[in-house]
């Protein structure tokens, strides 16, 4: 394998846990647009929901509703219901994920978070986090052309990150659609992590090379260790930790 010098990791579900909050979002939307739990029209929307976790949010609105103001709309309450669960607290990070980039970039790897949030809901998210400092670049569709399973987001990082061949990338996410943009891409490591929406099973039917616990079992792909990061600091402790 050629040494990787770009890493794209997936955020929602690889590095970051929602606690739900990115199905809660889609659940809220599809609801805005009149779709009653219950009914067949509701669960056919939320089985489109679950089989394209990862891909552009404003995509899948887009081919679930048909029309393009209809998926605004709902990529709007989207948008707006995750942007709730970042303010309550309810996004953080996976364990062993601030490590592993800290890591990838000691080693000399760029690396970039890619996601199919907008732009204003990722960077809403990376604030929250302190995760700027972490990363060398973070993108979204609307940055690259296309969303996921499309190889654009992978490729995009590459060049913006000044890496060389394909063979130098690294791609990990926790979907089907992360691994199937990666392979598109061509690149050198494409791994799938079983800390998100699809199991095992459903990333090894995509054809992932690596299906791994965690998006910490990149390193030792890559012959790395664990590093703890020295710019994001730790979640200050409750008030009343005994409550």
């Amino acid at each position: 394998m050629s040494p990787i010098t770009v890493a794209c990791l997936d955020m929602a579900g690889t590095t970051v846990a929602d606690d739900g909050s990115v199905l809660a979002a889609f659940t809220a939307a599809v609801a805005d647009q009149g779709l009653v739990p219950g009914t067949a029209a509701y669960d056919d929307a939320i089985a489109f929901v679950h089989a394209t976790m990862g891909q552009s949010k404003i995509e899948v609105f887009r081919r679930l509703l048909g029309g393009e103001e209809a998926a605004q709309r709902a990529n709007a309450v989207f948008e707006a219901s995750y942007a709730d669960a970042v303010r309550d607290g309810l996004v953080k990070p996976l364990p062993g994920a601030a490590e592993t980039i800290t890591a990838l970039r000691a080693a000399g790897i760029r690396v970039c978070l890619a996601t199919g949030f907008a732009p204003a809901t990722r960077d809403a998210l990376l604030d929250a986090l302190g995760w700027r400092p972490l990363i060398d670049l973070a993108l979204s569709p609307a940055d690259a052309g296309r969303g996921r399973p499309w190889p654009d987001l992978p490729l995009t990082a590459l060049l913006r990150l000044g890496g060389g061949a394909v063979a130098e990338l690294a791609v990990a996410g926790d979907t089907p659609s992360d691994v199937e943009a990666g392979l598109r891409a061509g690149a050198g490591l494409v791994a799938g992590v079983l800390t998100g929406a699809a199991s095992r099973e459903e990333l090894e039917q995509a054809a992932a090379p690596h299906v791994l616990d965690s998006v910490a079992g990149l390193l030792p792909l890559l012959g790395l260790g664990v590093q703890r990061p020295a710019s994001v600091p730790s979640a200050p402790a409750p008030d009343n930790p005994e409550e």
